[in-house]
């Protein structure tokens, strides 16, 4: 298994596409956090507190969540386009051992860049926005919480890349159940419609980063579902990864 992580590792730090779009998340990150605490301090007539420091400095994360995602279904659908996967599976027989790989490596990298770009983004908001004060805990926490949610949103893009093997056609997917299709769900009708736009996906995802509940759900419970979504595309594709033909 050291090798086969090695060899994740490599593929994923030599491929240029991979530094470009991390670096894309943390410019996007830093980016919002310095235009919307710049625009609010020179628009408010008080200081926001330091809560809404906070939550307005990763006002960045929903973008980036769509670059991650980017990101995750480019880690396994790019060997499909090279043919490169033939390889892959010649090498590592054992189709579950090499998307094992693929996963500890890609979740591994994208938590330490999402959190260090999270923090970063706190960080900055506040030497902007300069609160009265501000909890400690709570930057850490949200911080830690959109580390948390960016890398899921990465491994969500490299289970539907297993799924659907063609880039376009799964990130099309990803940003479907990332951005579009969790705001339509909030339109459904009467209670059902309620209980459905709370545990969709992203919806559920975000409260981990907000570190609000949404009546059904709280921070972790909330990102408990979101791993579900997670799990249910990956294993989809682990099943079809064991079935079909490279």
């Amino acid at each position: 298994m050291i090798d086969i992580l090695r060899s994740e590792w490599t593929k994923i730090r030599s491929v240029r596409s991979t530094m470009w779009t991390l670096a894309v998340t943390a410019v996007l990150m830093l980016g919002f956090s310095a235009l919307v605490n710049i625009t609010v301090r020179n628009s408010a007539s008080d200081a926001l507190p330091g809560e809404g420091v906070i939550m307005s400095s990763l006002a960045g994360t929903m973008l980036a969540s769509l670059s991650m995602a980017t990101l995750g279904v480019l880690v396994i659908s790019s060997e499909y386009r090279t043919g490169g996967i033939r390889t892959s599976l010649m090498a590592v027989p054992r189709r579950l051992r090499l998307l094992t790989g693929k996963i500890v490596v890609f979740a591994v990298v994208s938590m330490v860049v999402c959190t260090v770009a999270a923090a970063g983004a706190v960080g900055l908001g506040l030497s902007v926005s300069q609160p009265p004060s501000f909890d400690l805990g709570q930057a850490a926490r949200a911080a830690l919480g959109a580390g948390l949610y960016l890398t899921a949103c990465g491994l969500f893009g490299l289970g539907l890349g297993t799924l659907v093997r063609h880039t376009p056609g799964a990130i099309v997917s990803a940003i479907a159940l990332i951005l579009v299709l969790p705001t339509l769900a909030g339109q459904l009708p009467g209670e059902w419609g309620r209980t459905v736009a709370e545990y969709f996906t992203t919806n559920a995802g975000m409260l981990v980063v907000s570190g609000q509940s949404n009546g059904s759900l709280g921070p972790w419970s909330g990102f408990g579902v979101y791993l579900a979504w997670v799990a249910v595309a990956t294993i989809a594709g682990a099943f079809l990864l064991r079935r079909r033909d490279a």
